[in-house]
């Protein structure tokens, strides 16, 4: 959709970013953060049951988690969870560098800090948590960040604990990993942001999580950052789109959710012109229509004592059938509840049909037992009786707010950029707070000393970069988001070798190897500073630095691997001499071809060479020999 389209839209989106901090222990525990372990020690498994808030109210959200009526098993694994995260024994106290980093990351976007820090709980009983709630603080407000010469407004930012990572799901049991619960995070969320396209909103997104970065001490690897998304369009509703794993689908899940609430409001608005009323939950058992069927959906499940069930949703013929967004239809948001609430396989409706071995006469069999006219569409429910009432139930749900319009709700976002129904939107009436922690003061002095040292952020390292060390903007760029800049500056500081070249080795080279399976992270920085010292004195080649590299990721120390790799460098006078022995046996060579034979020449002499000196310097001596042997000529 144009930019254009969209500011006369105007949808109102809002981003909430979840960033794992990279802190040596949990957010409330002393367990450390790594999740290295693979193997479960043991598991434990619960039930959770929602609770009333301080108010007496009970959350929408926790209520539908509630009735799913789920078992969660939690897989314990050795030295990275404790008896906090099985809710066996209560929190311990915050974790100080933790809270360190979110108020950095809080001034940084230009937040109010308040003057004390409290510990909330949040109702949260999808089985994520063992507790039934998550822990969370909010430790700044009333921020904003500079986009394009307009200020998005930061309306909070919290302090987190993760939730536990989901394995599996199966028969109504779920099972988590509890090694990731506690891991601290921030959750930066964003005010309305309206007049923005799809990918301005991603490239928003991206900006916060840059800023995050530039503090050094946030988790990067897959997973470590996940973006929630919230969005509702004129005429729509705020619909919450959970997971986006992946910054580059932002802006197809805005775009797509854009055209589903679009969608939704033109249904409701063809519903109205056609006269629809309330559909009520009337049942009726068709099993009798489809006697002899040579649908396999329908014998299947026959055979097995299943029962076929119906309801009729009066003037939604076609309705149904409509698509919300690529390759998903209104039947396809009834049959995600009828999935999640009845637990079946799926629903038919009269839209598709016939189709799936279902015949023309079946349809109209299965009308006339629920005396639906051609104006109404019919869905059915292949499964036992209670399970087939209760999605069918489900279905007559969605298809009553779709008379009223587009529902606010909780949604998954799909890996296409299409999302789904994952329950109710939670409410205010979920949190209330934590009395095992108590407030934590934030004094004036601790806040001036955090901003007299807050890092630098990506753009205006950028610039520095290429100023200071000559680098391209492209580098420049690469190497201000790089967890090796502050590796890259002190090689640069402490070495003569060229900046560009240290860049390339750490951003690119050092990539390459490890794509190859070399562990280059191990080794040590002493070691990089011995090899570009070497190289800047004119006693290595940067053409070795691959093969030196490979060597140091085993331990060894620089001249250890120069011994071993052959890589004695020679000195001027030796250079000098082995290029005149060449020069003098390829004689004739440079008789007939002039300065022409530099190049088969170079070739020779790298060939012994390479790794020890630099071609530049090889090709100076050359040079100086020809040009002396051809005016004795």
């Amino acid at each position: 959709m144009r930019k254009e389209a969209y500011e006369e839209l105007k949808p109102m989106v809002g981003l909430e970013i979840h960033q794992q901090l990279d802190t040596k222990h949990k957010l409330f525990c002393n367990c450390p953060t790594t999740m290295r372990e693979k193997t479960p020690l043991t598991t434990i498994e619960r039930r959770l049951r929602p609770v009333q808030s301080e108010l007496g109210e009970t959350d929408v959200a926790a209520q539908f988690e509630y009735l799913r009526n789920r078992s969660f098993c939690y897989q314990v694994f050795s030295g990275e969870s404790c008896l906090v995260e099985t809710d066996c024994e209560p929190p311990h106290e915050l974790n100080p560098e933790a809270l360190e980093i979110a108020l950095q990351i809080a001034l940084l976007l230009n937040c109010r800090i308040p003057d004390e820090i409290h510990t909330m709980r949040k109702i949260v009983i999808d089985g994520s948590n063992t507790s039934g709630f998550q822990r969370t603080c909010i430790v700044g407000l009333g921020g904003f960040l500079e986009y394009k010469g307009r200020r998005i407004e930061i309306s909070t930012i919290a302090l987190e604990e993760d939730a536990a990572a989901i394995v599996s799901e199966e028969r109504g049991k779920v099972t988590y990993r509890l090694n990731r619960l506690g891991v601290p995070l921030v959750e930066i969320g964003t005010g309305p942001i309206v007049g923005h396209t799809p990918q301005e909103i991603q490239e928003i997104a991206y900006s916060i999580g840059m800023i995050c970065r530039a503090t050094d001490k946030v988790k990067r690897e897959i997973g470590a950052i996940r973006q929630d998304v919230n969005i509702s369009v004129r005429g729509g509703a705020r619909v919450e789109i959970k997971g986006v794993q992946e910054l580059g689908l932002i802006s197809k899940v805005v775009e797509r959710e854009v055209q589903r609430q679009l969608a939704l409001i033109e249904i409701k608005k063809e519903l109205a012109r056609r006269g629809a009323g309330r559909v009520e939950k009337e049942f009726v058992d068709v099993t009798e229509a489809f006697s002899g069927t040579g649908s396999q959906i329908v014998s299947k499940g026959l055979a097995k004592g299943k029962r076929v069930l119906a309801v009729n949703l009066p003037k939604f013929a076609g309705l149904v059938g409509r698509e919300l967004q690529p390759g998903r239809r209104l039947g396809t948001e009834l049959a995600d509840w009828a999935k999640l609430y009845g637990k079946v396989g799926g629903i038919l409706h009269t839209d598709e049909l016939p189709a799936y071995g279902i015949s023309r006469e079946e349809v109209e069999r299965i009308r006339r037992a629920t005396g639906a006219s051609e104006d109404d569409a019919v869905v059915i429910v292949v499964d036992t009786r209670e399970k087939a009432r209760t999605a069918l139930a489900a279905v007559v749900d969605r298809a009553n707010q779709a008379i009223e319009g587009v529902p606010e709700e909780t949604r998954r976002a799909l890996p296409d950029g299409n999302t789904e129904f994952m329950r109710p939107l939670p409410g205010a009436g979920r949190m209330y707070p934590e009395t095992d922690i108590p407030p934590i003061p934030i004094r004036e002095d601790r806040l001036k000393t955090l901003r007299e040292s807050l890092p630098e952020l990506p753009e205006r390292k950028k610039e520095r970069f290429m100023k200071e060390y000559g680098l391209g903007e492209e580098m420049a760029g690469r190497l201000s988001l790089s967890e090796k800049a502050g590796l890259f500056e002190r090689l640069a500081r402490g070495s003569g070798a060229s900046p560009k070249l240290i860049a390339t080795t750490l951003e690119e080279t050092m990539v390459s190897l490890r794509r190859e399976g070399i562990e280059v992270e191990r080794v040590p920085e002493s070691f990089l500073l011995d090899m570009f010292n070497l190289i800047s004195n004119g006693k290595l080649a940067k053409e070795a630095i691959p093969e030196v590299l490979a060597e140091g990721s085993k331990g060894k120390d620089i001249q250890e691997v120069l011994k071993k790799l052959g890589l004695r460098a020679p000195g001027e006078e030796e250079l000098k001499r082995f290029v005149r022995e060449v020069t003098l046996a390829n004689r004739k060579l440079i008789e007939e071809r002039g300065e022409a034979a530099m190049k088969p020449l170079m070739g020779i002499l790298m060939k012994h060479l390479r790794g020890k000196v630099d071609g530049k310097v090889v090709n100076e001596a050359l040079t100086h020999e020809i040009r002396k042997m051809l005016r004795k000529e």
